[in-house]
């Protein structure tokens, strides 16, 4: 009996560890990620796809490696402009592995690395704009990272989808100087729809005052026509000039009627 169950106990135990093997070899893989199996130190083939994996621990290795796009926050850095401005700029980036061997045997670790490389390319590029092309034409700057990040990064096995310029910290004295010169820029533009203003009321009153000229009358009603409103407002006193022709009709009839007398 005693022979017996020391027999049952060492199958038992011979079972649980054939049992913890097999789990030990099962590797789950998610949809998202993709399986680099080495066997002996030796890559073998072709990355695993998503699903339930088995290897033989300790002779095989799996790395798994996530295909989704990887939001990298680059840290402010210090950029000095074409036109000697100092700022500080921080950016995004977005990128994503497309071929898990390269980005496991190019790079000891391509998340780093990649941080690494953006944060230089952003200095060298923005380094090379000058202060108002960084602030207007970001699309352009964005486009210029991205393409030298991608190019260099390709190898590894990394595919840099966007690069987004989040914010440009101005120093304040440059704040300042901007801020009077947009402020130079409003008066200008607010003179100049002033004069084109001035410029067609001039023209209309000269085409008004040919037309008058044309047609005498028309002055002395727009004369009484003034009268009227000037009569409807609280004015105590008002002194108002009037051409002497706009009597010359009345007193010519007053002289007529004298003279018949």
């Amino acid at each position: 009996m005693e022979q017996a169950s020391a027999g049952l106990g060492a199958v038992v135990v011979a079972l649980g560890i054939v049992g913890f093997y097999l789990l030990t070899c099962i590797k789950v893989i998610n949809e998202y990620e993709r399986g680099v199996v080495f066997r002996l130190g030796r890559l073998m083939g072709t990355p695993k796809g998503a699903g339930v994996r088995f290897i033989f621990w300790p002779i095989d290795r799996i790395l798994k490696v996530s295909l989704r796009t990887v939001v990298l926050d680059v840290p402010p850095q210090d950029v000095i402009t074409r036109d000697n401005v100092s700022v500080k700029v921080n950016a995004v980036v977005y990128f994503r592995v497309i071929d898990p061997n390269k980005a496991i045997l190019s790079v000891e670790n391509y998340l780093y690395a990649t941080g690494q490389y953006a944060q230089t390319t952003l200095r060298s590029v923005l380094g090379q704009a000058e202060m108002d092309d960084l602030l207007a034409e970001r699309d352009r700057l964005n486009a210029a990272v991205q393409e030298i990040l991608d190019r260099h990064t390709g190898p590894w096995g990394v595919k840099v989808s966007a690069v987004e310029i989040k914010h440009v910290d101005l120093p304040q004295e440059m704040q300042r100087a901007m801020a009077k010169q947009a402020e130079a820029e409003r008066e200008r533009r607010a003179k100049i729809i002033h004069a084109e203003g001035e410029f067609q009321a001039s023209e209309k009153l000269s085409q008004a005052a040919e037309i008058m000229a044309r047609n005498p009358i028309s002055i002395q009603l727009r004369y009484l026509q003034t009268m009227g409103e000037m009569s409807t407002e609280r004015a105590s006193t008002v002194i108002f000039p009037l051409p002497i022709n706009l009597f010359e009709g009345l007193l010519g009839s007053m002289k007529g009627s004298g003279k018949q007398g």
